[in-house]
């Protein structure tokens, strides 16, 4: 059987010229720290990553920090901004975020406002996913000396909305407030330029971008304070000590150098997918409800995701696997408990409709019959996944 993968935005496959580097680098060995010539080899391998990443971002490699991935990259930022912050000035105990943010983004903000004093403020979204401006200028002019960092996702991860960054720093710069953001899905589809963009620190992840897992960056402009999570050798500005993975580093980067250099050509590609898809989706399955804006400007190219009412999320799903269709429900998974998503309930979805979602994501190996393999099977996924449903409300509710 043939497997058509639509759950790039999960992770997507390593693109040939990194996959070939890192096999190339693994072959190597050397701590880039030692001081020995194996051990400067790998250092050099190390900084020309840096660099090379830096130039792909829209960095300077001195505000490069390399990190296990983007929830690791998060949790530094979010957790080492605050306490920083908040040391400085114990006034300074807010944090804001939004409602749709990844779990990595919005779960330190809540844990430091149940272990460490702070108060976590969530903003809300429209119906379209979009961050409500207004609500945060009403946040930063009733409280702008007590804000420690305001945290916003670029892009979001499941139903693909961008949000107004620029705007957002442009309000926080007023007050000298740092802003953070998860740009984990933005990188290699949409236009990131970190230094232009005005923003404290920016969190990247290198398996969404054809790179390898257990590789991301933390991009911190040099003057910014952060108090590290973990304490050891000093590596990374002492902010995030551990020995450095060269050969994750050197394939990371050259996985972003080719995103950005092909993210025109490849947002052309996929935005023209994504509209087939969505127009053919729409026309199988009438009833069956896009989440997020339009294709367009406020939407990442690869992503589809949509609201199949009456339906069990996680029957779809496997319904759709057996036949060779790989994607995701949308739900999150905590311990083995299915939970309806909370980006969804965010826009103001009910939680019936919040646990009926699929999300197909496009990347570099998508192709027509990749659609055209979805559209065959979806219309019987639909109705058995709706028939799971109905048995399990006459099951539970009689």
């Amino acid at each position: 059987m043939t497997t058509h993968y639509l759950d790039h935005a999960a992770t997507t496959p390593m693109v040939e010229p990194a996959r070939m580097a890192y096999f190339e680098e693994l072959a190597r060995v050397g701590n880039p720290s030692a001081l020995h010539k194996s051990g400067r080899l790998a250092r050099s391998v190390v900084e020309d990553a840096r660099e090379r990443m830096a130039r792909a971002l829209g960095a300077h490699p001195t505000e490069i920090i390399w990190t296990s991935g983007g929830t690791e990259a998060d949790n530094i930022a979010i957790k080492g901004l605050f306490w920083a912050r908040h040391t400085a000035d114990p006034r300074r105990t807010r944090i804001v975020t939004t409602a749709i943010e990844h779990h990595a983004g919005i779960d330190p903000a809540t844990w430091l406002e149940n272990e460490h004093g702070a108060t976590a403020v969530i903003l809300p979204v429209g119906r379209d996913g979009i961050v409500d401006l207004a609500a945060l200028r009403a946040e930063v002019a009733a409280h702008f000396d007590e804000i420690a960092l305001i945290s916003v996702m670029w892009a979001n991860n499941e139903m693909g909305a961008i949000q107004p960054i620029q705007e957002i720093v442009n309000i926080a710069t007023e007050h000298s407030i740092p802003v953070h953001s998860d740009a984990v899905q933005a990188l290699g589809h949409v236009p990131v330029d970190f230094r232009a963009s005005g923003l404290a620190s920016m969190a990247v992840s290198a398996h969404k971008l054809g790179g390898p897992v257990g590789v991301g960056v933390l991009v911190a402009r040099r003057e910014l304070t952060i108090t590290p999570l973990t304490h050891g050798g000093g590596q990374e500005r002492k902010v995030r000590s551990g020995t450095l993975n060269a050969a994750g580093f050197h394939a990371a980067s050259i996985a972003a150098e080719t995103a950005v250099a092909e993210l025109d050509s490849e947002s052309a590609r996929l935005g023209a997918l994504q509209r087939d898809m969505i127009a053919r989706i729409r026309e199988a399955i009438p009833d069956a409800v896009l989440s997020g804006p339009e294709p367009g400007s406020q939407r990442l190219p690869g992503n589809v995701h949509f609201v199949f009412p009456g339906c069990a999320a996680e029957a779809m799903m496997f319904v759709l696997d057996s036949h060779g269709v790989e994607a995701s429900n949308g739900s999150a998974c905590t311990a083995g408990i299915a939970q309806p998503s909370h980006v969804l309930m965010a826009m103001g979805r009910t939680q019936n409709e919040a646990a009926s979602t699929m999300r197909f994501s496009l990347g570099h190996t998508s192709t027509q019959a990749d659609i055209d393999a979805l559209i065959e099977v979806l219309p019987d996924a639909v109705a058995r996944a709706r028939k799971v449903a109905g048995n399990f409300h006459t099951e539970v509710f009689g």
